[in-house]
Formats: structure tokens, sequence, C-alpha cells
């Protein structure tokens, strides 16, 4: 079986990482969105949060035959990724600065664990533009986000925002 971890802080995950997601199904018979515990950051949702809502909107992507399931972790990836018996890792990269950040993470990962390789993806290009980051960004200074997230995302951070 070709197991990848598709890891990530997904707060909140966006359609780009849907579109990676996707198109990681055709290449991989099962595909872990690992979202990495990260006690440094302050996140807009918890991972509780993020775990069901991924949960939530990759149903449809599971009933369409793709096997995928949502978990966490905290630590080295590639200690995850032996664990759930992982052969490689996905990561999406939209910009040369992207690239720059995650050969340097392959070839450390591939130094502690050489038998998991690392997949790069680029998303579609309608999404090449889009991180996390400038997502709550753009939320939080008002701007429209609904191309960018799926509605039960965009939804979740209006219910989010208008409690505190």
């Amino acid at each position: 079986m070709r197991r990848a971890i598709y890891p990530g802080s997904f707060d909140p995950v966006t359609n780009g990482h849907l579109d990676i997601i996707e198109r990681g199904c055709k290449l991989f018979d099962e595909i872990i969105i690992g979202i990495l515990v990260n006690p440094e950051k302050t996140p807009f949702f918890s991972i509780e949060e993020r775990q069901e809502m991924l949960t939530e909107i990759l149903m449809d992507l599971s009933k369409g035959g793709c096997n995928v399931r949502v978990d966490s972790f905290r630590g080295l990836l590639v200690n995850y990724a032996v664990a759930q018996e992982a052969n490689a890792i996905v990561r999406g990269i939209r910009a040369i600065s992207d690239y720059e950040y995650e050969l340097q993470m392959a070839l450390m990962n591939r130094r502690l664990e050489p038998s998991i390789e690392t997949v790069f993806m680029m998303p579609a290009e309608t999404y090449s533009y889009v991180s996390s980051r400038l997502v709550k960004e753009v939320f939080q200074l008002g701007g429209p986000i609904d191309a960018l997230v799926p509605p039960l995302i965009e939804k979740r951070m209006k219910e989010k925002m208008n409690k505190v």
C-alpha cells in the first residue's frame, strides 16, 4: 500500500489544501492528513476543531473513493510517518520561497529517514497564492474569503469571530 502523510497546520484548511489532497488521492492508496500540534503558535482553531472540520469536509472525497483520514501529531514528522507506515510525505509548493524552505526540510527528513520520500505538488493556479495565514489576515480585516476556503470553514470562522 502506498501511504502518504500530508502534514500541516491547516488553520484553516484552504481550497489549495483540498486541491492537493484530491490530486494526491490519484497517486496514493491512502493519505493521512497530519495536523501538526505546535505549542509555540496561537491557532485560530483548536486541533480538535480542525480535525472535526477536515473530517467533515473530506467525507465527500472519501465517498468518491479517496482513502483519506485525519489525525494529529507532535514531534518529528519522519517519526510520525514511520509510526504510520507511510512511504511518502506530500508537501504543497506555491512559490520559489516555499521551494527553498521545503527543500531544506525534505533533505533533513531524508537524512533522518531515507526510506520516506517527499513529493512536492503544486496547487492549481487558482490557489497558487492562497495560504492559511493570508486567509486569516483577509478575514480579520473584513475581506471576502468565500473563494479561498470551503463554505464550512467560512461559516465556522464567522461563528468564532462573533463569539470573541
